[in-house]
């Protein structure tokens, strides 16, 4: 029987990650009928939720916020992550949704904990080992079915779409590699919070928060809201207070709502085809998830168990 507290844990976690696919699917609305562009959202949602975090973090007394700035290694590690890290992973998700749709755009970014996993097999100087060579044969099976529909002599999806979709996934991988040293130090609404004001007060001088474009209404305003205050604050609250109940590896495996829920909003909501093909490669990179979640939980010494893998903001 579950008890009460780990009930709770799988429900903030599940909760979060609903919010996360859903903050996709609305972006997707915003982006392809009401003429926003990525752009302007990126720059929004990165100084918002940036500043609401950091506020948050003073509220609790987080202490890091301001020690942070104190050691000027650590000061050069935010600025990096900050701009290549979270600025990078923002913008790639945002234009993938931009040029396809969001269900696609999440799949595909859900392939960096492969990129991870090669990455530090690599590193390690060792050979993937045999369950990881499986998921990461089955994620490629997945991302075959759902950029082609079985058809290997097309693209069911734009160009646009399947490189800003990788690009996601790799960006999504330094974003989860790189502030792991940070993270020993300090907390993750430190680490995000700064992370997400430096990445948007840098993006800024190439698209200014007042340059916008796009249809202004009661819809897309709610929607705008909802990408920064339910989509980045909640969804993130969500996630780290169920790392209270539950294992990360389990939130990890939990996590995986997320695609679903951005394929069945798109679905729904905005009348996106999503046949049996794209069930099946969905399926099968969600199964290489709980996979490399329980190799990664095996592995402690490679990659820590406090980074930002799951933390997709």
């Amino acid at each position: 029987m579950i008890s009460n507290l780990r009930m709770k844990g799988i429900t903030l976690v599940m909760l979060g990650a609903m919010l996360w696919g859903i903050s996709g699917t609305v972006a997707q609305f915003l982006f392809q009928q009401n003429g926003f562009t990525p752009e302007w959202l990126v720059v929004v949602r990165l100084l918002a939720s940036g500043i609401l975090l950091l506020f948050l973090g003073l509220i609790k007394k987080d202490k890091g916020i301001k020690e942070i700035w104190k050691n000027k290694k650590d000061r050069t590690n935010l600025i990096s992550f900050s701009i290549l890290g979270m600025l990078g992973v923002q913008y790639t998700y945002f234009a993938a949704i931009k040029h396809g749709n969001a269900a696609t755009a999440t799949i595909l970014q859900y392939l960096s904990p492969v990129i991870i996993t090669c990455y530090m097999a690599f590193r390690c100087k060792r050979l993937p080992k045999l369950n990881e060579v499986f998921a990461i044969g089955l994620a490629m099976i997945g991302v075959f079915f759902i950029i082609t529909k079985g058809d290997i002599h097309s693209l069911s999806i734009s160009e646009l779409a399947l490189f800003w979709g990788l690009a996601s996934a790799f960006a999504s991988a330094l974003y989860t590699l790189q502030p792991i040293e940070l993270l020993k130090k300090y907390s993750s609404t430190t680490i995000v919070g700064w992370g997400m004001l430096i990445g948007g007060i840098a993006f800024s001088f190439i698209n200014p928060p007042w340059k916008f474009s796009g249809v202004v209404s009661i819809y897309s305003i709610v929607g705008v809201v909802f990408v920064v205050v339910f989509g980045t604050l909640i969804a993130f609250q969500c996630y780290l207070e169920s790392l209270k109940y539950i294992l990360p590896t389990e939130a990890s495996t939990l996590g995986s709502v997320e695609p679903l829920s951005a394929a069945f909003l798109s679905v729904i909501w905005l009348k996106d085809p999503f046949g049996f093909m794209d069930f099946l490669g969905m399926t099968c990179i969600i199964v290489t998830i709980i996979i490399l979640s329980y190799v990664k939980k095996g592995n402690k010494d490679e990659i820590s168990e406090n980074s930002l893998l799951d933390t997709k903001l």
